[in-house]
């Protein structure tokens, strides 16, 4: 689930944002042809992250042919645009189609630490390792805007939704951590919801494991705008939000 926030009076991402820093996040949006979105792009002259789409080497044989680029949004935001070939990634992006964009694929996020946020989202909230692989060289280099990146990547699902990508930077380690003054109406709050079936028995969960909340309490929506009845915001151990929410008919 994805939605808008607009909040006033929010401070602006560090000018100075790395994608090694652990704020770091972005969304990848699965394209049928990578070519003619990055001239759409170019079109609009949107603010580039990466030098040029970027393809994976066929050295690396968990993602070789997978091409990607990343770009911001006008509040700076990091988005990717990934091109799945043939026998690579969810088998409905080979689906023929018409549409250049074809929807998101996963969410992605730099982690201090594979084993502690492997331990936070598979082992507390449930999801399931999809994959693994490491990646590096001239290539990566260029695709995050990063010298002498090395990264071990970790890839989660849930049953159905898109995917939430681990990215755990091995080299260069000087990736800063979320500042700890950061609140929800900073623009460096990027916030994944998670649908849950029982969001309070989730909330007592993370407090038995000493997570770190935003929200003091589980909320009860009264009207249920969004379709879902109850939810929470918490931290993952790097800081990054989440939103869980347990379902109305609407989200089933």
């Amino acid at each position: 689930m994805r939605s808008l926030l607009q909040h006033r009076n929010g401070r602006q991402l560090p000018i100075d944002s790395r994608s090694n820093d652990r704020w770091f996040q972005h969304i990848a949006i699965a394209v049928s042809n990578m070519d003619q979105a990055y001239q759409q792009l170019r079109n609009y002259k949107v603010q580039y992250a990466s030098t040029a789409p970027q393809r994976i080497p066929d050295s690396n044989q968990a993602a070789a042919g997978i091409r990607a680029f990343y770009f911001k949004d006008p509040d700076g935001h990091n988005l990717e645009l990934i091109y799945f070939p043939p026998g690579k990634g969810d088998p409905k992006w080979q689906q023929p189609s018409k549409q250049l964009f074809l929807g998101i694929d996963h969410t992605a996020i730099v982690v201090s630490n594979t084993a502690v946020s492997l331990k936070f989202y598979r082992d507390l909230l449930g999801l399931k390792v999809a994959g693994e692989g490491m990646n590096a060289g001239t290539e990566q280099e260029h695709l995050n805007n990063v010298q002498g990146a090395r990264l071990h990547i970790t890839g989660l699902r849930s049953p159905t939704g898109p995917g939430i990508e681990f990215l755990d930077y091995l080299e260069p380690k000087d990736g800063r951590s979320l500042p700890a003054d950061a609140k929800p109406n900073d623009l460096l709050h990027w916030q994944t919801t998670l649908v849950v079936k029982d969001v309070t028995a989730i909330a007592d969960r993370l407090r038995l494991n000493q997570s770190t909340f935003i929200s003091p309490n589980v909320v009860t929506m009264p009207q249920q705008p969004f379709g879902f009845k109850k939810g929470i915001l918490v931290r993952d151990p790097d800081g990054h939000p989440l939103r869980l929410v347990e379902k109305t008919d609407l989200l089933k």
